[in-house]
């Protein structure tokens, strides 16, 4: 009968150091341990746009604006829009447009705000057919306010010479540019 016994005994007793060695292990802080979380440093995009081309109208009907990116993200946590190759076309609702360019733009939430990155061009030609090209490396444009400024290196190629500065405001409504600091100019005189 012992024999018999020994058997179911012998078992109890490895189940009994198994659980012991289990609960041995198991400590009350992993179970208080936050699960780590794998975190991306990329944003997350909800929406993207290939090939994107917006138009704007004013109230009376004439064109505002005209924007074409080759892509556009759109970021859901901060609603910023990031731009491939923005090409703009600001016509104001005249018909010689400011024409503004760059290799990457961000639009903030609601579009109050465009930032303009990398090799930054903006154009014009006048009424008279004189072209005026701005060139820097980044530029912060309100399209509602017509106003665009930059700190970084400008340069000005206008019909009647070259201008270089540090920093400049432009107020687009009027062609009107203030340039900050370290003006240099080469003009010709006619």
């Amino acid at each position: 009968m012992l024999q018999k016994l020994r058997f179911p005994l012998l078992l109890g007793v490895i189940a009994a150091l198994l659980v012991a060695v289990g609960y041995w292990n198991i400590r009350p802080e992993s179970f208080m341990q936050e699960p780590v979380q794998a975190t991306s440093t990329e944003p997350s995009i909800d929406f993207y746009v290939v090939n994107a081309r917006t138009v704007q109208y004013q109230p009376g009907g004439k064109r505002h604006y005209e924007l074409r990116s080759e892509r556009m993200e759109h970021i859901k946590a901060s609603d910023v829009s990031l731009l491939t190759r923005p090409d703009l076309l600001a016509y104001r609702g005249t018909e010689l447009p400011w024409h503004v360019r760059s290799e990457r733009g961000e639009v903030s939430p609601g579009g109050e705000q465009v930032e303009l990155i990398d090799d930054v061009v903006v154009e014009r030609t006048d009424a008279k057919g004189r072209p005026t090209v701005v060139t820097t490396s980044r530029m912060t444009v309100w399209p509602e306010k017509d106003y665009a400024e930059t700190r970084q290196a400008v340069r000005i190629d206008a019909a009647n010479g070259v201008t270089t500065a540090n920093g400049m405001k432009a107020y687009l409504d009027d062609g009107r540019m203030l340039l900050l600091s370290n003006v240099r100019g080469q003009h010709e005189l006619r």
